[in-house]
Parts: structure tokens; C-alpha cells; sequence
């Protein structure tokens, strides 16, 4: 399997970029998009789909390469694996949810493939639960199934995240890429190094994703007041990103690390807040430190040892990174992109998203938020 990389700030630079990598030859069945909301969604799949190549995207809060960080651009991963060897999907729930549209996508990859593995992206808004996703697919396809992904961004404003493909797009679609792993190795680790501190609290109200009380007090206020953080009202703009950012809930799990769950939406009424995936009311969480270098190193260690422990070659490397990690590093994350990408060194695609999906070493099926999951494929 051969793949390339190319980026661009308009649909105009992408078309150059593509032309110049099928100059040699190179005939890509499958784009992995990532791109800023800004960017012409419609004009890029035109593009793609008149080249006869199979779309499988994402907007995105910031997109990648290679160590340099690109703002309001498009990222593309082009690949010529045999169209027999995959499959695309894309579902939209409305009159039905996320768990049964995922539950689909599961039994669809049961069906095509003896050995199925997933590569999921969806939009999101409030109510969206991306482990209601991850739930569905197991339960459509069987425990024990690789999954890997993020859900979609938009450039930080929680206004519109999509999925999408080539004549679809929606913030309640579910894009899967269905892999068959008798035909293409597919490994990878979610990491995230974000440190605890303080006791364990209880989650004393919640339903789904959403936090009502911590040890019987509003989630709101007792997040901000561990943070020390001022001015908790909602005309306060950059609350919710210092939340976000520095001072995420760590979900304590029996098996494996702790997984990150960040307020994003405030409901003022009773100071509650929704995050990107379930919190179960009972559960044991501790607040985290801001996140200092170890976090970033964490993540390259993390990626070798994926390397050496399961694929000691890959054919190209996909990345979903929080939003959030480039809010708390700013321009450091470039540092850990080029750490990732050096283990392997070979052609990568990435995004910054709004949660990650993938297995902590060690650890079961999760959805992440503040964590980098990366993906390896290589065909047998």
C-alpha cells in the first residue's frame, strides 16, 4: 500500500497538490480528509469524487502533516489500498440514535469482512454521546473489535462539527471505515499524561453525558472553585476553554488508565455541564493538574512502544489529537506531532478533534478527550 500527504489552504492548492501526486503513476482509491470548517466542503468532495476516490472526512479544529500545525486548511492522507480490501459507510442519526446507527455500521463490517476493523469520525453537537457509538459497533459487530477515531471539530467554536463523504455531510453523521485486517495490519494506542491530584470525589448526579453534582455540588462550581478560576459567568468566553484545557474530570476506571472527561457546554441554570462522553452516576472521579512537558512525552513513548511491541513497519500513520492538548501547549504540540511522526516516519494525516476513540494500554475501548490517538496501517 502506497500513501501520500498533501495540505492546503484552498481548494485551488489541493488540486495542484493532487495532480502533482498522481504525476508518477500513484492512483489513491481512498481520501482521509481533514479540513477547517472554513474551507469548501462541497468543492473538495467534488474534486475527490471526479477522481474516483472514496471519501472518508472530518472538519477539524487545526490539521497536520507533519510537526508544522495548519489553521482554516485541509489535510488529505491518499491511499491506493484495492477497493476490495475496505469499505465506506455513512449514517445520520435523527429519528435514530447514535447507538443504533453505530449498531448498523458493526453488523455491516460483520457481514463484509471475517476480520473487520473500524476507523470511525462523527459530528457532534450537545447531546451526543461518543460512547454510545463505540457501544453500538461492539454490540453490531462482537467484543473485542478495533476501533479507532475522533469526533469531528470546528475550529474550536462548537458551533457545526461534521462527518462526511463524498455526497453526504452532517453534525449527526457517523462516517465508518470498515478494514479488512486479513488484508491490512491496523493497530494503535490513545494516550493522554495528564496528571490527577487531590482525593476521589463522587459523581452524585449525571444522566448520560451530562454532570449535574460532584459530591452533592453543582459540577460547575466545584470544578472552577479546584481551579481557583474567577468570573464564573457566561459572559466569561473563555471559561469553558480554561475548563477544557487545564482542569478536565479524570473518570476513574477499574481496568486501565483514568479517561478524560472536560466540561464543553454549560447549562447556567443549575450550573451542570455536558461533556463529550458518559459519566455514570456513582462513579469516582479526581480533578487533573494542568499539563506540563511529561504529558507530551508520554505520548511519543506511547507510540514507540506501539512499534515495537505490535508494528515494527507501517505504510502511513492517522492522528487524532484533542482540541484541547493545542489550547494547553500552543506552539510546544508541534513537538509531540514530530515525536509521533519520527517513530515511524512515514506519510501522516492528522486532526485536532473533539474526542478520541481508541484502547489506553492496557485498558478497555474508551472515548477519550485530551488524549492523542494514533493509527497504524500496513498492508500484509
Amino acid at each position: 500500500m502506497k500513501a501520500k500527504s498533501i495540505k492546503g489552504k484552498s481548494t485551488e492548492e489541493i488540486k495542484i497538490a493532487l495532480d502533482e501526486s498522481v504525476s508518477d503513476g500513484f492512483k489513491p482509491t481512498l481520501a482521509i480528509v481533514f479540513m477547517s470548517i472554513k474551507q469548501n466542503l462541497d468543492a473538495i468532495c467534488e474534486l475527490l469524487t471526479h477522481e474516483e476516490i472514496q471519501i472518508f472526512g472530518a472538519t477539524s479544529s487545526g490539521e497536520f502533516i507533519s510537526s508544522e500545525i495548519e489553521e482554516e486548511s485541509i489535510v488529505i492522507m491518499l491511499l491506493d489500498i484495492h477497493p476490495s480490501y475496505f469499505k465506506l459507510m455513512f449514517l445520520e442519526a435523527g429519528e435514530h440514535s447514535e447507538f443504533e446507527i453505530a449498531k448498523q455500521l458493526g453488523e455491516e463490517g460483520k457481514k463484509t469482512f471475517a476480520n473487520a476493523a473500524f476507523i470511525i469520525t462523527s459530528g457532534w453537537n450537545k447531546e451526543m454521546d461518543g460512547e454510545e457509538i463505540l457501544k453500538g459497533i461492539e454490540e453490531g459487530y462482537g467484543n473485542g473489535v478495533n476501533i479507532f477515531g475522533g469526533m469531528a471539530g470546528d475550529d474550536l467554536t462548537l458551533t457545526g462539527p461534521k462527518a462526511f463523504s463524498n455526497d453526504k455531510k452532517s453534525t449527526l453523521g457517523l462516517a465508518g471505515l470498515i478494514i479488512d485486517e486479513d488484508r491490512i495490519d491496523i493497530t494503535g494506542v490513545a494516550t493522554c499524561g495528564w496528571k490527577a491530584v487531590g482525593t476521589e470525589k463522587t459523581v452524585t448526579k449525571s444522566e448520560g453525558n451530562h454532570v449535574f453534582t460532584i459530591d452533592d455540588s453543582p459540577a460547575l462550581d466545584i470544578t472552577t472553585k479546584y481551579g481557583g478560576l474567577e468570573n464564573i459567568t457566561p459572559e466569561n468566553k473563555n471559561l469553558l476553554v480554561e475548563i477544557a484545557a487545564n482542569f478536565p474530570l479524570q473518570l476513574q476506571r477499574e481496568k486501565g488508565d483514568p479517561v478524560m472527561r472536560p466540561a464543553l457546554v454549560v447549562d447556567w441554570e443549575d450550573h451542570s455541564f455536558y461533556t463529550s462522553g458518559s459519566v455514570p452516576q456513582g462513579s469516582k472521579i479526581r480533578f487533573s493538574l494542568p499539563p506540563d512537558w511529561d504529558v507530551m512525552e508520554k505520548v511519543v513513548k506511547g507510540v514507540q512502544n506501539l512499534k515495537e511491541t505490535e508494528m515494527p513497519e507501517a505504510d502511513a500513520l492517522v492522528v487524532f489529537s484533542c482540541a484541547g492538548r493545542i489550547l494547553s501547549f500552543g506552539p510546544m504540540m508541534n513537538a509531540e506531532i514530530e515525536g509521533v511522526k519520527e517513530v515511524w516516519d512515514v506519510p501522516m494525516a492528522g486532526m485536532f478533534s473533539n474526542a478520541e476513540l481508541g484502547r489506553m494500554a492496557g485498558g478497555n475501548l474508551e472515548m477519550h478527550n485530551l488524549t492523542t490517538c494514533c493509527v497504524a496501517l500496513k498492508e500484509k
